[in-house]
């Protein structure tokens, strides 16, 4: 596995990231920005990142907005770790290829811990 990172779910995602780096400094890396609006980026700090994304539209309470986002290095790892999570668990988004270059799934474990996955073919 590549790395296993903070992912952050926000209303208003450039306020957010902006936000942060008046707390916390670091670099700003946009992933994802459609019609002037960022729906994905990164905060870099020290040798850490914190993910940070748009809504998408989807309503979420408190505890369900921070997940863990994981970059694999291979697609059989991906796959094996979406599955696993799966056992008693729920996908929230089936593991599939995406438009930004990914092969991408959403997984709620037993524990009801969010986990995003990715693997970057």
């Amino acid at each position: 596995m590549k790395s296993a990172n903070p992912f952050i779910v926000v209303t208003n995602c450039e306020e957010a990231i902006h936000y942060y780096q008046r707390i916390f400094g670091g670099e700003i890396h946009i992933l994802n920005q459609h019609g002037g609006k960022i729906l994905h980026a990164e905060l870099h700090v020290g040798n850490s990142l914190i993910h940070f994304s748009d809504t998408y539209g989807q309503t979420y309470t408190a505890g369900q907005n921070t997940k863990i986002i994981l970059q694999f290095e291979t697609e059989e790892e991906i796959r094996h770790v979406f599955e696993t999570l799966l056992i008693d668990g729920n996908a929230t988004i089936e593991l599939q290829d995406t438009f930004f270059g990914a092969l991408h799934g959403q997984v709620t474990d037993k524990n009801g811990i969010g986990w995003v996955l990715n693997y970057f073919r």
